[in-house]
């Protein structure tokens, strides 16, 4: 697999946001209403505000997955927090450590962004997900913002005490 960074409003990057959005929708819990499908504002995932990555499959597979990040406007003045948004496999490329890679790769991007935090937003009936940021050092904290979609909030700190920050 390899991570090609595009456009989030690209012909690639559309379908497979299609893609996650009618996968999400299919297995969203009724007890939690209709899931909501909002596409993204591709000016949030231009550099250096957010990136959007494709994960492809090789082998003329295309894209198999994606997933971006995008600046949110800090909680406190001098803090440089990054929102991951629509990490995504299809389901025939689960299960061998892709999410990881993609995960991982976004972490390396906001870093290079300078952000301090990513947080981000999933649902409760997503347990692979939840066991997915748990690995990778996410702790759950309190609702950031009003998705309809969202009953799970997670953060993780990757630059402690920046010099050049305010405390």
């Amino acid at each position: 697999m390899t991570l090609r960074q595009v456009a989030v409003d690209s012909p690639e990057a559309h379908r497979l946001l299609t893609d996650y959005f009618t996968w999400r929708a299919e297995a969203f819990p009724s007890s939690s209403g209709t899931y909501t499908v909002t596409y993204p504002d591709p000016s949030a995932f231009e550099p250096p505000r957010g990136v959007f990555l494709v994960a492809d499959g090789g082998a003329g597979a295309g894209g198999i997955g994606c997933g971006g990040i995008r600046l949110l406007e800090a909680e406190t003045p001098g803090r440089v927090r990054y929102e991951v948004k629509h990490v995504w496999l299809s389901p025939d490329h689960r299960g061998g450590g892709l999410a990881t890679t993609l995960m991982l790769e976004l972490e390396r991007r906001a870093r290079e962004f300078g952000a301090e935090t990513l947080v981000l937003d999933t649902h409760d009936s997503l347990d692979g997900a939840a066991r997915l940021y748990a690995r990778l050092g996410y702790e759950r904290v309190a609702a950031y913002n009003d998705n309809p979609n969202a009953t799970a909030w997670y953060a993780k700190t990757l630059i402690r005490n920046r010099p050049d920050a305010a405390q």
